[in-house]
């Protein structure tokens, strides 16, 4: 167990250098190189989890949308806008995001597939707004897939924007702008009313979020403890 929670940290601590070398550099000038002197780890220990520079750009792509899980809300139009603010605001600071959104939309080498990173956050976003309007939350005349595809496209303009003027600084706050002024063609009006859009959400959320994780850890970790004393 001790082993495989060894490998497990190994991986993550390449895909976050690996993350931050593509964020500075994007994917055609990144090399492996950096990626293991940033790392800290040996190129033994790099290729038995990634065969190539190709395969740890399409896992940093990954983690884009499968690290983005919020609590559940009473109103599932909340955990979209929820969703959208907590990413936001990592790609100020987050290592993994910020190389994972570079990478999705920088224009570039054809060899790196960046669709599968917009479909995997479409088909969440889509979840998300279908389990809403299967709640009676968004109007009967809302094309969930369509939304679902305009919203992306817009996140992904939003922090293009953003990290040319401000380094992502804004980003919180243009989403907000973006919330206000669409979701009043997608939410019916009474859920409208009791969206909390306020872009100083996504913070405290990640706050949350980490400190939820931070605890599990914790609880794995004296587990991991318990057994090897037992054996």
């Amino acid at each position: 167990m001790a082993q495989q929670d060894r490998a497990i940290r190994t991986r993550r601590t390449i895909l976050e250098a690996a993350a931050s070398v593509f964020d500075d550099h994007g994917y055609d000038r990144a090399t492996i190189a950096e990626v293991l002197e940033r790392a800290g780890v040996t190129k033994g220990a790099l290729y038995f989890h990634f065969a190539s520079k190709e395969e740890l750009a399409l896992a940093v792509l990954e983690e884009h949308v499968v690290d983005i899980a919020v609590a559940p809300q009473k109103i599932k139009l909340q955990e979209f806008v929820d969703s959208g603010q907590v990413l936001a605001y990592r790609l100020r600071r987050d290592p993994m995001q910020r190389g994972a959104a570079r990478l999705a939309v920088e224009q570039g080498s054809n060899r790196l597939d960046r669709k599968r990173s917009m479909l995997a956050w479409t088909q969440f976003v889509e979840m998300l707004l279908n389990e809403a309007k299967g709640r009676g939350e968004v109007l009967d005349s809302v094309v969930v897939r369509e939304t679902a595809e305009m919203f992306v496209g817009a996140f992904a303009g939003l922090q293009t924007m953003s990290h040319a003027l401000t380094n992502q600084a804004d980003l919180c706050h243009r989403l907000a702008i973006f919330f206000e002024h669409t979701l009043p063609s997608i939410a019916v009006p009474a859920v409208l009313a009791r969206l909390k859009l306020d872009p100083e959400r996504g913070e405290k959320l990640d706050a949350e979020l980490l400190g939820g994780r931070a605890d599990g850890d914790a609880f794995l970790e004296a587990g991991n403890s318990l057994a090897d004393a037992a054996s």
